[in-house]
This record gives C-alpha cells, sequence and structure tokens, in this order.
C-alpha cells in the first residue's frame, strides 16, 4: 500500500474491469514463471519496522507528520495511526557481517529519529502494542491524514457494513465495538523480507509458515491492549478483527478472513496469488493503463499494479511479493508474523534466527511440512501467540513417525537453533555475528523471558505497589522505554522499576 493513492469513489463498472485486470496480471505472472523471467538468486534480505510514538510519560503522541518533517528522511514512512511511522532499510545479502551491520544502520536511524521526536515532545518505540494506548486513541479522527488510509478504512467499512467487533479472551477479556479500521494502528511489527527464486519460493514460505509459532514463543512483545491483560501477542486476533470485511452470518459459512495464517502447504508461489484472487473481493478497484500481457508480448516487463495492489490487502503473515527491480521481475516471502522491538539487539536477533531457521529446513531432505500437517502449523501458531514464551507446540519427532507435543522453550533450545545456527553458516554469516544473535534467542528461552513476559510481570509488581491499572500501565511504559534506549536485550532486563513505583504513576 506504499504507492500514493488519490481519493475518488468507485462504481460497479470499476470492479469488473479491476476483476478483469487482475486476470490478466495472473495470466502474466504464470507466463513469466514459464518463461523463467527472474532474477537470479542474489540472497537478499529486507527490512521494516513499524515505531510508535510516545512521550517521556509513556504515552502515545499523535505527531507522526511533524516528526516526519523533521525527520527529513525517506526511509522513514508514515503507517495507519499518527502515533506510527514506519522505518525501511535497503536490501543487503546475507552474508559475511549483515546482522552486525544492520544493527549499526538501526541505531543510527532511529538514535536520530528518536532525538528529533524528542524535539516535540514525544520519542521513538519499538513495542509490539503500546500498553497505555486507549480506545479513544484509535478513533478515525486519529488516522493518518493519508489519503490512501482513509480510502481503505473506508473500503473496509462499507464491504463489512456494521461495525467491527473486538472480542478477545486471554488473561483477562476485552470486547468493544469499533467503527473504523483504526485498531489495526496498535499492531506494530517487523517485516522480514526474503528475495527467492520460483523454484525455491515453496519451500521458503513453507519452512516461514512452519516456524512462524516459534517466532512468537520466542519474541512476543504484546500482552496488553486498551487496559486489558490479553494474549501474550494479542496483534493477530486484533489485527484480524480490525480489518474484518465478514459480518457474522458470513463468518459463520466459513468466508475466509483477509488476515489470515492460510490453509495448506503450497508448491508455488503462483497458488498464493490465485488464492487472493479466488477469495477476496478487490478492497481498492484502481485500474492502470498498462496491459500486461501486451507489455511481456513487446519483450517488456509487466509492473503487474493490480495485483501488487490488491496482495497488499490480503493480510498474510507470510505474504507472497511480486516486484521489479531495474527491469528485472523478482519474488519475495515477507515475513510479517513478528512485533516490533524491544531493542534493536532482539529485532537483529529475531531475525538472524528467522533467516537461519528457514535456509535450514527449506533445504533439509526430509522438510518439515511433509512430516506436519498444516493444521498443526496453524494451530501452533494460535498457541504461541496465546502463552509466548510458555507455549507447547506440535512438532515432528526427531528420527521417528509422528507428532509430539513440546515446550517452545525446549524445542527452540535442542533442535532449532542448531538448525539455524547450520542454516546462518549456510548463508555465509561470520560466527561471531551467528553466535551473538542466537546466543539473544537461547538466552530468552533459558530464562523463559521476552518482551511479552517482562512487560507482564513489571505490570503487576507495580500494582503490588500500589499502582491502579492505569498508572500500571504507564510505569510500565516508562521502564520499558527507559531500558529500551539502553540497548541492552530484554532478557538482561530487571523486571519493576528502578526504584519504587510512585503513587501518581508519574
Amino acid at each position: 500500500m506504499g504507492e500514493k493513492v488519490v481519493a475518488v469513489r468507485f462504481d460497479l463498472a470499476d470492479r469488473q474491469r479491476y476483476r478483469r485486470k487482475l486476470r490478466g496480471c495472473l495470466d502474466a505472472l504464470g507466463r513469466l514463471l514459464t518463461e523463467k523471467r527472474f532474477d537470479r538468486p542474489r540472497n537478499l534480505m529486507g527490512l521494516e519496522i513499524e515505531l510508535n510514538l510516545a512521550g517521556p510519560d509513556g504515552l502515545p503522541r499523535m505527531m507522526n507528520a511533524q516528526v516526519l518533517e523533521r525527520i527529513a528522511s525517506r526511509d522513514f514512512q508514515t503507517e495507519l495511526g499518527m502515533f506510527n511511522l514506519e522505518v525501511n532499510i535497503a536490501p543487503h545479502p546475507l552474508a559475511g557481517h549483515v546482522f552486525s551491520q544492520l544493527s549499526e544502520e538501526l541505531r543510527t536511524g532511529l538514535g536520530y529519529a528518536h532525538r528529533k521526536a524528542e524535539e516535540l515532545g514525544a520519542g521513538i518505540l519499538m513495542i509490539g502494542i503500546l500498553p497505555t494506548l486507549t480506545r479513544h486513541d484509535v478513533d478515525l479522527v486519529n488516522i493518518s491524514d493519508v489519503d490512501r488510509y482513509v480510502l481503505l478504512n473506508d473500503q473496509i467499512v462499507a464491504a463489512r457494513g456494521e461495525d467491527f467487533t473486538l472480542e478477545i479472551e486471554g488473561v483477562e477479556r476485552l470486547a468493544c465495538t469499533a467503527a473504523s479500521i483504526t485498531p489495526e494502528a496498535a499492531c506494530t511489527s517487523v517485516q522480514l523480507h526474503l528475495q527467492v527464486t520460483p523454484q525455491r519460493f515453496a519451500d521458503v514460505w513453507n519452512a516461514a509458515q512452519a516456524v512462524a509459532a516459534v517466532q512468537i514463543a520466542t519474541g512476543a512483545n504484546s500482552p496488553f491492549l486498551f487496559g486489558r491483560e490479553l494474549w501474550r501477542e494479542t496483534r493477530p486476533p486484533l489485527f484480524q478483527q480490525a480489518t474484518d470485511t465478514r459480518p457474522p452470518e458470513l463468518q459463520a459459512q466459513g468466508v475466509r478472513p483477509r488476515t489470515w495464517f492460510g490453509e495448506r502447504w503450497v508448491d508455488g508461489a503462483y497458488e498464493l496469488f490465485e488464492e487472493n484472487l479466488r477469495y477476496f473481493p478487490a478492497l481498492l478497484p484502481l485500474c492502470g493503463d498498462e496491459d500486461p500481457l501486451r507489455v511481456l508480448d513487446d519483450g517488456g516487463v509487466p509492473s503487474l499494479q493490480e495485483l501488487v495492489l490488491h496482495n497488499g490487502t490480503v493480510y498474510r503473515w507470510n505474504r507472497p511479493v511480486y516486484g521489479v527491480v531495474d527491469g528485472v521481475p523478482h519474488l519475495r516471502v515477507e515475513n510479517r508474523v513478528l512485533p516490533a522491538g524491544p531493542t534493536v539487539e532482539d529485532v537483529v536477533a529475531n531475525a538472524a534466527f528467522y533467516y537461519g531457521l528457514v535456509r535450514a529446513l527449506a533445504e533439509d531432505p526430509r522438510p518439515v511440512w511433509r512430516r506436519m500437517a498444516f493444521q498443526d502449523a496453524a494451530g501452533n501458531f494460535d498457541t504461541a501467540c496465546r502463552y509466548g514464551i510458555d507455549a507447547e507446540l506440535r512438532w515432528p519427532r526427531p528420527g521417528r513417525g509422528g507428532v509430539t507435543a513440546v515446550p517452545a522453550v525446549k524445542l527452540v533450545r535442542d533442535e532449532l537453533l542448531p538448525l539455524a545456527a547450520s542454516g546462518l553458516d549456510a548463508w555465509g554469516i561470520e560466527p561471531a555475528d551467528r553466535d551473538r544473535c542466537l546466543g539473544i534467542i537461547e538466552e530468552r528461552c533459558r530464562r523463559r523471558v521476552n518482551g511479552a513476559s517482562w512487560q507482564s510481570e513489571t505490570f503487576h509488581r507495580a500494582q503490588e505497589a500500589g499502582l491502579d491499572r492505569e498508572a500500571a500501565l504507564a510505569a510500565t511504559a516508562r521502564r520499558y522505554r527507559e531500558l529500551a534506549l539502553t540497548g541492552e536485550p530484554v532478557h538482561t532486563w530487571p523486571a519493576g522499576a528502578s526504584g519504587p513505583f510512585p503513587r501518581d504513576g508519574r
């Protein structure tokens, strides 16, 4: 959705024309695949991080336009809520000291952005869901002043035809309604991109689906929403419900949500794009002038504008991406599973664990998706979101047939960290980078601490010290901000405040 969109109105003919354009784009994609027109293997990875703006008091600041003006860098962009930003890191080859380089780039860029935000009384915070957000903070009045967000909201609301129901049962229960998609802005994530050849796409996507639950279990960082303690990673159920175009009757009929995990392993990228067309009506039927099949006939490379736009309105946790760079098409797997934060070191460690693990599993002669039902992978994802570092996941028995339940921390330490290390070696990552990043994941598992568990323990200590719920959440956010600025990974953070919790919450 990064392209410029202007507010327009659509009629029935627009949607029919868009459907025809989508079919032409899909046919063109099929030809590109058949003719093997895609980029050669380049082992490129990319990174995007969604950010919160919060003040020293831990409360959100609705000023992304003003902060972006101060930052004055094309690396930073708006996001859905006025308290959100996004930073994009240029693609890097997966080799050598890439994770040290990423750490340095992120520390420099985010540090600069934070200082600029501080000039306006705000600051940059990487956290899955800011615990001090209220329902009023995500009203439509706080949607970013960008045409594409307003248009997307209007179309999703029109498709649903009624208020959105937010209902999440976790440690506590949340039940409320929303008149817009703006609650989605509460969710800030890390998106990891991996460029792959068409031949490797299915193996990489299936591997990414298989390990999504492990990513959540070790990296959960979103236990609170609107003052309630819910799932350890509350983003997925919130995102699904806040973008759900299905009224209850369509949900009862089994119509698929636009935010979903999927329902099967795949054999190629084409299947996922084709599913998007078959299952999901267009939200933004904006047609360009390009005839993709004619472009191919003339020897060119089509942008597939309509297909790309439609793909951006189907929120898979592992999304297929088509792109063109310097006239050459390529495919990427976009991993959208992880929450933002807590620190640069945590984000980079999560990335290294993912890239190493996906490489190893994609090249396994006995791939995990041949030994485990897709329903187990989907169930694992739900379980990990609910319980985080304490989740038990279903996984194939090593060296034996069948699937068994195993604590996530045991699975990671005994089986998956060695696999991730071998995958990073296959990428050519320097051993020092490999060991530092995977050591952070190992320590989280050993101490059973991640961002979500730290937030929960700190919140409860604040309540035990006599703070009411609102003050305890604010104290948690302030302490999180203070420790995040040190740059030390979350498993090293002491729970609670640095001193006695002030009774007034300030």
